[in-house]
């Protein structure tokens, strides 16, 4: 059996064609129009669907909801697709561990391939493997480049990249498309497990760093022990942005913390980046010539108009060795109304508002962690640090959410949790029992030191 060469596995100049690195991307693909958009989609949708069906997973999950070849003919047909979740991703790997059969590789017959290995955060389960073609996972290095471009990167910038680095794609994915596709230095000092955060921002100031990637909470704790450790105002730094996913977060708050502008971006581990803040920051460029975003809403399935929130929806048009197509994100979000200043004609998304997996029902109000971490964000008593704990109690087991919160400094913790209750009651219209934890406890319980994907609810429900 000869040994796969990457160099040989695919034609790049023809690939850049296809999906143009920076700057190429902005004049060619940014600006199209709808019309021009649209038929590029068409074509590449019904690429995938031949893909698709080539696939035992989709073979197997279209033809239970009784749907033939034939019957997608575009992408005017698109809501005829039986959507799938990580449910049915799992029943696959159950069914053919250890990759699922839902990738189109069979080792006895097919000739070897340079391929890569990323998994799901894995933060409820053990992680979900992906395997990636050579083609595939060189387009999400290009849109990793889009996004650092729309962001502001440029040529010998450094990039500090404080995500984790191991099996999941945060920040080898970073590190790779920055290397690639931009032409700035990546730094990958990685989270707090593989560099303390002191050394973290050692590097940030003596290296001079000019762009920082990170997590929200992360990126706001290092900050804080700048502050309280090393008497060092982060303002004073000079950052060029701060480029994380900011779900929920206060972009303010960031913003006059690191006195930076703050970047939004959306992605998954299967597909790389989805969508990015462009330099005007009022909602994420969807890459549309890569992906299909569909909004619907969670009970009907019915596309939601755009300003209003529903499920996401994902269909990439890049990945044929592993097809994406109408994956059940179980993210809510909703479209940007409008149009952008920068001459992109993309649709945007407004901002991930949770996830609807994540969502706890609490006497008959639905509630996402990521509302309740604004709450508390937003009191000037709180470092900004919380984690939910779901829990059934009583004898009719009755669920119970408790708010586990950090404060800055030591203060009537009675007289703060009574403040937060009632701030979380008159914003989330159910009340909730709040407890004050000392600075830097929560850490071990939301993974703030080990992980740069943080746990915000924690379920004792199961343990019951």
């Amino acid at each position: 059996m000869s040994v796969p060469w990457y160099g040989r596995s695919l034609d790049l100049e023809v690939l850049w064609r296809e999906f143009p690195p920076p700057p190429d991307y902005m004049e060619r693909v940014h600006r199209l129009s709808r019309d021009e958009l649209w038929h590029l989609q068409g074509l590449r949708f019904r690429q995938v669907m031949q893909s698709g069906w080539q696939v035992p997973f989709y073979q197997l999950h279209w033809s239970a909801a009784g749907m033939e070849p034939g019957d997608i003919r575009g992408l005017e047909d698109l809501a005829k697709v039986p959507p799938y979740t990580v449910d049915d991703l799992r029943k696959s790997i159950d069914r053919k561990p250890p990759w699922g059969d839902f990738i189109a590789l069979n080792p006895a017959t097919d000739p070897p391939l340079p391929l890569i290995l990323q998994t799901s955060g894995g933060t409820t389960s053990l992680p979900r493997p992906m395997l990636y073609s050579p083609r595939e996972r060189e387009v999400m290095n290009i849109l990793m480049g889009r996004r650092l471009f729309l962001q502001g990167v440029r040529p010998y910038d450094k990039l500090q990249i404080a995500l984790s680095f191991g099996l999941s794609n945060g920040g080898i994915a970073a590190r790779e498309g920055t290397w690639k596709y931009s032409g700035a230095i990546p730094i990958p000092t990685g989270s707090g497990a593989s560099t303390p955060t002191r050394r973290q921002l050692e590097i940030l100031r003596e290296w001079k760093i000019d762009h920082l990637m990170g997590f929200p909470a992360y990126v706001r704790h290092m900050a804080l022990t700048a502050r309280d450790e090393l008497n060092l105002d982060v303002s004073t730094l000079g950052l060029k942005g701060l480029l994380v996913h900011l779900g929920l977060d206060d972009r303010q708050a960031l913003e006059e913390m690191w006195g930076a502008p703050v970047y939004d971006c959306y992605g998954v581990h299967e597909c790389g980046p989805i969508a990015a803040d462009c330099s005007q920051r009022r909602g994420m460029h969807i890459f549309e010539d890569a992906f299909l975003v569909e909004i619907v809403d969670p009970d009907t399935g019915v596309a939601k108009p755009d300003g209003e929130r529903g499920t996401l929806f994902l269909t990439s048009l890049f990945r044929d060795f592993a097809p994406v197509i109408r994956y059940n994100v179980n993210d809510v979000s909703a479209f940007a109304a409008g149009t952008c200043a920068c001459g992109g004609t993309h649709r945007r998304l407004e901002r991930i508002y949770g996830r609807s997996d994540h969502m706890v029902k609490l006497r008959g109000v639905n509630i996402f962690p990521e509302a309740i971490g604004q709450v508390v964000g937003d009191h000037p008593a709180c470092n900004g640090e919380f984690v939910c704990i779901v829990d059934s109690t009583g004898p009719n087991g009755q669920d119970e959410l408790t708010i586990m919160v950090e404060p800055r400094a030591h203060r009537a913790t009675a007289e703060l949790a009574h403040e937060l209750e009632t701030n979380l009651k008159a914003r989330i219209g159910v009340r909730m029992k709040v407890s004050i934890a000392p600075p830097g406890k929560l850490a071990d319980m939301t993974g703030l030191n080990r992980t740069s994907k943080i746990q915000r609810l924690i379920d004792r429900r199961k343990q019951h």
